[in-house]
């Protein structure tokens, strides 16, 4: 037996409805703002728990680390520090004040000391992957109506060189942290006759070859991801706003 709605559950109904509607309808307008903020907090964050532990909040600071955790490997060697006597530390020196040790898993618990300052709850790689996404697509909002969307063999262009880069560096890490090809690259120095300091080929400090790596490919990445997606999740939101509002019209009720 069917039971039918009174005037009143109607009316809320309706009233709800038409406020999710609304909400809808607002959204679609302003999602650039929407995702752009989402995408900055999420960014932010993790140069937020050096801050807190650089103030003395650590439970604040280890809850980001401990969320953003589950994403990264936030390996210290590979990580920027806020507040210490460099932005980049080589791997010899955290073991020299941690602990003398490979293993990833201890390695990653290394978050920094007053000396030394305290590392970005992300590796480098992810700082330039993610931070790119905001960073692009707000050079891609005002260029959106020149700019035709970037095909999927352009999205694959563009992604794969970070793909190369940290599925080598993963290959490399097999031989033991700090003792793969990718940590002396030795292969480069050969390729470019030693041309160039050893301190751009050996190791994962700022300014070596295997820091401009993920940092350049972390950008190709987020620019990518930018310039294919964010062309269709316009033109989804654009159907949407046109949807509501010709419903709208045709009920009668003010938008």
């Amino acid at each position: 037996m069917t039971t039918t709605a009174t005037p009143t559950e109607a009316k809320k109904r309706n009233s709800f409805a038409i406020a999710l509607n609304r909400a809808a309808f607002t959204f679609s307008r302003h999602w650039f703002i929407g995702i752009v903020f989402l995408t900055g907090v999420w960014v932010g964050l993790p140069w937020l728990a050096p801050v807190f532990m650089h103030l003395g909040w650590e439970k604040p600071a280890e809850a980001i680390y401990s969320v953003y955790s589950f994403q990264c490997h936030q390996l210290p060697q590979r990580s920027f520090f806020l507040f210490g006597q460099s932005v980049t530390y080589p791997l010899n020196q955290i073991q020299a004040v941690w602990r003398d040790t490979f293993d990833p898993r201890l390695l990653r618990q290394f978050i920094g000391n007053t000396n030394m300052g305290f590392k970005v709850a992300w590796s480098d790689r992810m700082v330039s992957a993610y931070s790119s996404i905001p960073l692009s697509a707000l050079l891609w909002w005002p260029l959106r109506k020149r700019l035709r969307p970037l095909s999927f063999l352009g999205f694959v262009l563009l992604a794969l060189p970070m793909a190369i880069d940290g599925g080598t560096h993963i290959l490399s890490d097999l031989a033991g942290i700090g003792q793969g090809f990718r940590f002396t690259n030795e292969w480069l120095a050969i390729l470019t006759n030693y041309s160039l300091p050893t301190t751009f080929y050996v190791g994962d400090a700022l300014g070596s070859f295997n820091s401009w790596m993920r940092l350049i490919t972390g950008v190709l990445f987020g620019l990518g991801v930018v310039w294919f997606s964010f062309p269709y999740i316009h033109d989804g939101f654009e159907d949407m706003a046109r949807a509501i509002e010709e419903k709208f019209t045709h009920a009668g009720v003010e938008l």
